[in-house]
């Protein structure tokens, strides 16, 4: 809901449990005022020391602009003709939009919600449309930006944030990141908010694996059930920051592409438009957070039609951990059948088959089957696969080149590559030029001849290393700091293309595992392999993190087979399959090694799944034990709290009860896959908990469906 006040210039974004207000200042100056709980009266202007002309660093600002007088770190640095990094933005009017804005080439939430764009101008002529989408039901506020030039000469744009939020709270905040490495994403680092400057970001070209574009401020007391909390991710897939600065003012927040090796140039008419910010607030801690930002990715960001969550996803199983590059058909087709005995939908082709790749140092760009191991092609083998009542995927990595390639021979400037310089081969590859048309055009349709050949229902899109040797042939040297972006937005076309000309793929992104999982790729793909590292225990954390963010449903999660190929850990089936359930669900090791009883031993948990996906797809998830030592416990429930998926995991299986706070009243049912059924109250198990059996061994593992039987009354 939405409230201007034109006479004295207060709006206010007002959601089901929060409130966003602003203000225009006496100078003109567009003056943040709150966001927090919803509060219907607006929050006073009080300007310090009450002087309506102080110091612009001692007031919140909608958009901090440099060379003014705020001297906090100046993330947004225009650049004029006669080297002035310095804009006075002054408030020059507000409309309500028609509907929530879009952004052209950018992905950004969608289906519905509210819009209001506020124009601020700068007497050069630089012009920002501030915009802001409000959802209401799931307390998501968006923001971004527009800069336009209407001077008479260029504007060099040196920083360009798409959201600046100040808050009065000052050294009373932490900061949670969420940071890490390959096989090792997203885990959660808690700290008080300390004078200066604390940032993570990524100069990677994606956000690879050591930070994710979403951090959360809170109170020093707010835990998963308590306390307020601030969420904010960044809905963007390139270098970015997301940078807090505490001074006397309080805490500044700002996200944004990060400025190093950005310098886009506005010639006079011409407009830049920034990546979108998300932001919720909650101030019943971690887990209402977690789960209205979960509501606003499934209802407002996924694709269609996987965004209807009672839409079934398939089972699949990915030859990877199974072949590695060493397969042929026949191998192939073993697998395929043995996935068949397991129950599996979906059989998805891995790296290695595209003509001379054997191992990791040749043929990327070359999308054309190798006849050695698929003698039919991709067709053929398709055909064979389909012929088992399996449907068909295969994995993909079209933004990188092998030097030893039919591709590289032919255009080798079509590379990124610094001229006179040695290019950086990382993982025996090269970064093609994504933000060259025809690159993408002959990717393009090369990936077009492999998905028209045969009916392919599901594509692994992977990006397995950063970028780096960053200059395109096609731009001038003066345009040299636009092509991470406009890296970033050829991806995002090639996909918006890809899944627009396939409208029922099943798009699955990828990048070495986990380091592009973000908001920008969920706007394409309704799913991102959650990591490489398949281990149980470490999935506990993996995901655990991911979740404080990204519903379970978008984290890629497979059943693998023990010890772990790359932590060597055992754990049990019950253990591996809690963790693979909670996401996606698939499966990643070689079947053809399990006898036809072990097949059919998986085949309760693949009917679990179809029993329950729309449940564990759409339901709210509590994290009810956090990943300590050896062990957690969570649950997906539904909204009205009429029915549960429960999972523990390791050293919490030790007799204990687990309290399940989202249990509705009346009479319930608990039953776990070949147990007995059993009864229990409402009120116990919200109270005093589900009692949980005691197990040993290399990680134990426990879940169960728990329902209600009957209404309190």
């Amino acid at each position: 809901m939405l409230h201007i006040d034109r006479d004295s210039g207060f709006i206010a974004l007002h959601t089901a449990h929060t409130t966003y207000q602003m203000q225009v200042d006496g100078q003109g100056r567009l003056v943040h005022l709150y966001y927090g709980a919803r509060c219907e009266a607006p929050r006073p202007f009080a300007p310090p020391q009450g002087d309506p002309g102080c110091w612009p660093n001692l007031l919140g600002m909608e958009w901090p602009a440099p060379g003014i007088g705020d001297n906090r770190y100046p993330f947004f640095e225009p650049e004029f003709a006669d080297g002035t990094i310095a804009a006075d933005l002054r408030f020059a009017g507000v409309d309500v939009l028609p509907e929530k804005y879009a952004l052209p080439g950018l992905p950004a939430f969608r289906y519905g919600g509210e819009g209001v764009c506020v124009s601020l101008r700068d007497d050069t002529g630089l012009r920002v449309e501030l915009l802001y989408g409000v959802f209401e039901e799931c307390d998501l506020i968006t923001r971004a930006a527009v800069i336009k030039n209407d001077g008479a000469a260029p504007v060099i744009l040196r920083g360009a944030p798409s959201a600046v939020l100040d808050l009065p709270e000052g050294a009373g905040l932490d900061l949670v990141t969420f940071d890490g490495a390959w096989a090792a994403e997203r885990t959660p680092h808690r700290a008080g908010v300390r004078p200066g400057v604390q940032s993570v970001g990524s100069v990677g070209g994606i956000p690879t694996h050591a930070h994710n574009p979403f951090v959360a401020l809170c109170r020093p007391d707010a835990g998963e059930d308590h306390g307020d909390c601030w969420g904010a991710a960044l809905v963007y897939s390139g270098n970015y920051r997301c940078q807090c600065e505490l001074s006397a003012a309080g805490v500044r927040l700002s996200l944004g592409i990060e400025p190093y090796h950005f310098a886009w140039t506005l010639a006079p008419g011409e407009h830049f438009v920034t990546p979108e910010a998300a932001f919720v607030f909650s101030a019943e801690g971690f887990g209402a957070m977690s789960r209205r930002l979960h509501d606003a990715i499934r209802d407002h960001l996924l694709p269609a039609p996987w965004r209807d969550m009672r839409k079934p996803r398939p089972v699949l199983i990915n030859s990877w951990e199974a072949c590695y590059f060493d397969f042929d058909e026949p191998r192939l087709f073993a697998l395929a059948a043995a996935a068949k005995k397991a129950g599996i939908d979906l059989f998805v082709l891995d790296d290695g088959w595209f003509k001379g790749r054997d191992a990791d140092n040749s043929s990327l760009g070359d999308w054309v089957a190798d006849p050695r191991k698929l003698p039919g092609g991709v067709a053929g083998l398709c055909a064979k696969i389909n012929s088992l009542g399996l449907d068909f995927g295969i994995w993909i990595e079209p933004e990188a080149v092998n030097p030893d390639s039919d591709l590289y021979r032919a255009h080798p400037d079509w590379a990124l590559h610094i001229p006179g310089r040695e290019t950086l081969p990382i993982r025996n590859q090269y970064t093609l030029d994504f933000s060259r048309e025809e690159v993408r055009r002959e990717i393009f349709r090369q990936l077009c001849a492999v998905l028209d050949s045969c009916p392919v229902r599901y594509v692994k899109w992977d990006m397995n290393r950063s970028l780096a040797n960053v200059y395109s042939a096609a731009l001038p040297a003066a345009r040299q700091g636009e092509v991470y972006h406009r890296y970033v937005l050829g991806v995002y076309e090639m996909q918006q293309k890809l899944t627009g000309r396939y409208p029922d793929l099943l798009l699955e992104n990828c990048a070495g595992g986990g380091a592009r999982f973000d908001c920008g790729m969920l706007y394409y793909s309704p799913q991102i392999w959650c990591s490489d590292n398949t281990d149980a225990l470490d999935r506990l954390s993996i995901q655990y993190g991911t979740s404080f963010c990204y519903p379970p449903c978008v984290m890629g999660a497979h059943f693998s087979t023990v010890p772990n190929h790359i932590t060597g850990r055992a754990a049990s089936v019950e253990a591996r399959m809690a963790a693979a359930l909670s996401g996606t669900f698939g499966f990643e090791l070689d079947l053809t090694r399990y006898t036809d009883a072990q097949l059919n031993d998986l085949r309760p948990y693949v009917d679990f799944y179809r029993a329950h996906g729309a449940l564990l797809r759409a339901g709210d998830l509590w994290r009810l034990v956090p990943p300590t030592g050896r062990g957690a416990a969570w649950a997906i429930a539904a909204k009205d709290g009429g029915e549960a998926v429960v999972f523990a995991v390791g050293d919490v299986l030790d007799g204990r009860s687990l309290p399940l706070p989202f249990a509705a009243a009346g009479r319930w049912r608990a039953a776990a896959p070949g147990a007995k059924v059993e009864e229990w109250e409402g009120e116990t198990l919200r109270r005093h908990g589900l009692p949980l059996p005691k197990a040993g061994g290399d990680l134990p593992g426990y879940l169960c469906w728990v329902c209600r039987a009957e209404p309190a009354g």
